[in-house]
């Protein structure tokens, strides 16, 4: 089975220096101008705008809010219902490169991970806000692995992860145990407002492959983030 056929089968099994910002002009749906498109206006990559496209296109996004999170890069477009960008930034990623979460790596205490189980996963998710093991709000990406996107959190790491995303260097970002992290301001004047009080989808494209194989894939590989309590975010 070549690469996009197991992510196929692992999506199917478990199937993320900034100041928010509006813009106008950017609901686009099927047939309508790229021009409307927000990531045209703006700079991201040729993955992150397919994507955009992508969505809008098919109307994956059924009109909730979304995100996508571009690895490549170390970039985050969060767009609200309707296709709204309302805010981009920097984010940190997991330590170890790769699209394939490993098997059992969810179920373990995020200190016990091994080098090559801190990855950020690519797929199609559904999210869903929650609380982790320290009742700190977090937006669930994919529950069940522990994957969500979060501040940046108090501790030894703190000074060092926030130098890390106002750097311009993608590979400076490789530091989280898998969860997509987000300087604080921008997690609670962008993500918790728009992610925070219901279902929306995030988008976490790969950085093994191209993004056209993976968007292309049956919608059968999704999952929808499941709710709890108990899980310690990454």
């Amino acid at each position: 089975m070549n690469f996009w056929g197991k992510l196929a089968v692992a999506a199917s099994v478990a199937w993320s220096a900034s100041t928010a910002f509006a813009l106008t002009d950017t609901t686009s749906r099927p047939g309508e101008s790229l021009a409307a498109l927000a990531l045209q206006k703006v700079d991201a990559s040729a993955d992150a705008r397919y994507v955009e496209k992508w969505i809008h296109q098919k109307g994956d996004d059924h009109g909730r809010p979304f995100v996508i999170v571009d690895k490549k890069a170390a970039r985050i477009y969060v767009f609200g219902a309707g296709g709204v960008l309302v805010g981009m930034s920097s984010t940190l990623l997991g330590q170890a490169r790769g699209d394939i979460p490993v098997p059992g790596a969810g179920q373990k205490d995020p200190s016990r991970l091994l080098p090559d189980e801190r990855k950020t996963p690519a797929g199609r998710f559904e999210s869903t806000p929650g609380r982790n093991l320290h009742g700190e709000a977090v937006v669930w990406v994919d529950y069940d692995t522990g994957i969500a996107i979060h501040r940046v959190r108090p501790g030894i790491s703190q000074m060092t992860r926030t130098a890390s995303l106002a750097t311009d260097d993608p590979n400076n970002k490789r530091l989280s145990l898998g969860c997509v992290v987000v300087p604080e301001n921008f997690f609670y004047g962008v993500v918790l407002p728009t992610l925070g009080h219901g279902h929306g989808l995030v988008y976490v494209l790969p950085e093994e492959g191209p993004v056209e194989a993976m968007f292309n894939q049956p919608k059968a590989a999704t999952t929808v983030a499941a709710r709890g309590l108990n899980v310690s975010s990454r």
